[in-house]
């Protein structure tokens, strides 16, 4: 069980705070994280009412396709696909457009609202632009999909046409902490990750960036990335949970467990109350057996697999959302 601060926090008069505009404070987010575990259920009844205020009990479903995997110069340590990695994973350049396009209709299959063409790698070719460029025109001309894209670091030209082609919004999460961000990687900084979500809100692609729960991170640290976040303004928040895949530096880690899982859920909902909060990667083998409390403080969830881990079955996602007396965001523009 973990330790709870001194004070205790009436959940509900915080969540009647927020309701009114009034942000948290650090202390208090940390109170939510710190909190004992036989608060959990209280802390979600409180965080439900936020998100309830705000999307009701829509869930957003996102589907993922790996566009590019492996062969990435990066030293991330929890990433299958860095130059560091001996995880046993399938390396490929680029799909061609018409993988790409095949993907989106499997989305739609999925029920999933938005598709996310993902590509490993430091930062996209003025080439590589231009193939998603082609893909992502022709999927906005014949489908009602939203378009992510996660390409790396962007510069100011890239963005605008990416843009103009119709991406709606663009990931680069932030991971982890400043101060935790030397102990994950090493060839590129925190602020080179800022920036980037920065150069993207200047194009006017929505900025979509989260965490990375369970890197050595403090408690502390981890209301930090949420703070942050919030500064940054990112309206889309993954948060993941790590899943320590053979092969990383990371492997082996399990820093976390199924409740404290569900208060970093609660907290970021409470520190960002308006924002698309969704449970990311790692879902499955942190959350285990409590996935469907997860979803009473976030909104959104991937369906399917991830870059290089197997997910839950779409059928499995469509019976918990329904399960829980929630129901499907519908794909529309």
């Amino acid at each position: 069980m973990t330790q709870g601060i001194a004070q205790k926090i009436d959940w509900q008069a915080l969540a009647d705070r927020v309701l009114r505009g009034e942000p948290v404070t650090k202390r208090e987010a940390l109170a939510i994280v710190q909190a004992d575990d036989d608060e959990v259920l209280e802390i979600l009844q409180a965080a439900f009412r936020i998100r309830n205020h705000y999307y009701g009990k829509k869930v957003k479903l996102n589907m993922i396709i790996n566009a590019k995997s492996g062969l990435c110069p990066e030293d991330c340590g929890y990433c299958s696909q860095s130059i560091v990695s001996e995880a046993p994973i399938d390396k490929y350049a680029w799909l061609t457009k018409e993988k790409i396009l095949e993907g989106a209709q499997e989305a739609i299959n999925r029920k999933a609202g938005t598709y996310c063409i993902v590509a490993s790698g430091r930062r996209p070719t003025d080439k590589e632009i231009d193939h998603v460029v082609a893909a992502v025109k022709e999927i906005r001309a014949t489908t009602s999909l939203k378009i992510c894209c996660c390409l790396g670091f962007l510069n100011e030209e890239h963005a605008r046409k990416l843009a103009e082609a119709g991406v709606h919004r663009y990931n680069h999460n932030l991971n982890t902490s400043a101060a935790n961000y030397k102990n994950i990687t090493s060839t590129h900084t925190y602020e080179d990750r800022v920036d980037t979500v920065q150069t993207v809100k200047e194009s006017g692609i929505s900025p979509c960036s989260g965490a990375i729960f369970g890197m050595g991170e403090t408690d502390e640290e981890a209301v930090e990335i949420a703070f942050a976040l919030r500064e940054l303004d990112a309206d889309s928040i993954p948060c993941n949970f790590l899943n320590p895949i053979d092969g990383t530096p990371l492997a082996g880690r399990r820093e976390l467990n199924p409740r404290k899982c569900l208060k970093l859920l609660a907290m970021m909902r409470f520190v960002n109350p308006s924002k698309e909060i969704r449970i990311a990667g790692g879902r499955e083998v942190n959350l285990r057996h409590l996935q469907p409390l997860g979803l009473y403080a976030a909104n959104s969830i991937f369906v399917g697999d991830y870059l290089t881990t197997a997910g839950q079955e779409p059928v499995a996602d469509w019976q918990m959302i329904e399960d829980l007396g929630f129901e499907i965001e519908e794909c529309a523009l």
